[in-house]
């Protein structure tokens, strides 16, 4: 068996954000810079259906096996629905919509913009916008664990929101990293969240304020390669958590893709280098398989774009390198 194969019909522009379904381990949305929105069987290698928008897409998230949701530059946001390929128009931000999660517990659309507001949505209801909260800074990046959000926002700031409350956040913190946040996951065990930057570097972090707590936090350096005596740094553009084992991944603008024990404070494995950089990651639900979406990322500028491949999506199968080492099972 192949260690992974490529989508056959990827975007024709930058990919934002490759996404599994929760509940089907072979059901994937790719969010594009191309103004779509697609729906792969990566068992099947076939895309199932495509959502053309007004303008680039930079978020998605699926609601369960029927539908899903996409925003992004034209400001609105949208559910689609895969049996009848309907978008339905829930509303508008003001600005920018650059994040976007599924509470399944809350049956609500959560999503962030660089309006500075988290708003949540009820598709069923008649006016979906349900509640909206507003934040100091332009949110890039949110992720959601049980009823913990955490939004990474522009200078460097970081709430912490019991969303069952979202008057007032938790906690603020100023992230670990000295760059502009350019990726944020949640731990599988809810425990916390790895944060990383456009520096090349990664910071572990957990939500209990407790000294004892705050003492295992740590960041590293990685994503950069000694060429001819000089140092390359790029930017870590993605991180995913492996829903079972806590590990997690993370993709560059380098064009690799590592998989870190972050208890041992380690690297596992180390997959041999994609022909462009890598913006976004996600495991499937059973965590047997990876995605990985692979678009030139404009660190380079015009230039590097008359040269960039055409986008590509990886499905690679995740095997033994994405477990802790000594894991015996729960």
């Amino acid at each position: 068996m192949a260690d992974q194969i490529e989508l056959s019909t990827p975007p024709f522009d930058g990919i934002s954000q490759v996404r599994f379904s929760p509940t089907s381990p072979t059901n994937l949305l790719v969010a594009s810079w191309d103004t779509t929105v697609r729906l792969y069987d990566v068992e099947t290698n076939e895309q199932k259906t495509k959502f053309d928008h007004r303008a680039a897409i930079l978020a998605c998230a699926f609601a369960d096996g029927e539908r899903a949701f996409s925003g992004g530059l034209d400001t609105s946001v949208r559910e689609l629905e895969f049996n009848t390929e309907k978008i339905n128009n829930l509303g508008q931000h003001s600005d920018t919509i650059s994040s976007m999660n599924w509470s399944k517990d809350f049956s609500s659309l959560i999503t962030g913009s660089w309006d500075r507001t988290v708003r949540f949505w009820d598709p069923r209801a008649a006016n979906a916008q349900q509640s909206s909260a507003s934040l100091p800074e332009r949110i890039y990046h949110m992720d959601l664990v049980n009823h913990t959000l955490v939004i990474a926002m522009a200078s460097r700031l970081f709430h912490i929101y019991d969303i069952r409350n979202m008057n007032t956040p938790t906690q603020s913190r100023e992230s670990s990293l000295k760059f502009l946040t350019r990726a944020l996951a949640c731990m599988t065990d809810g425990q916390g969240y790895a944060t990383a930057s456009v520096e090349g570097r990664i910071a572990v972090e957990y939500f209990d304020p407790s000294p004892e707590a705050q003492e295992k936090k740590y960041a590293f350096k990685c994503h950069r390669q000694t060429i001819d005596d000089v140092d390359h740094v790029w930017p870590v553009n993605s991180l995913a958590f492996h829903p079972v084992y806590n590990t997690f991944a993370s993709a560059g603008s380098d064009g690799t893709v590592s998989i870190w024990d972050h208890k041992l404070k380690k690297r596992l494995r180390q997959y041999p280098k994609y022909h462009s950089a890598v913006p976004s990651i996600a495991f499937n639900c059973d965590g047997t398989k990876l995605a990985v979406g692979v678009s030139y990322a404009w660190d380079e500028g015009e230039e590097g774009a008359k040269a960039a491949e055409r986008p590509s999506v990886y499905i690679r199968n995740a095997g033994d390198e994405v477990k802790p080492k000594g894991w015996t099972g729960n």
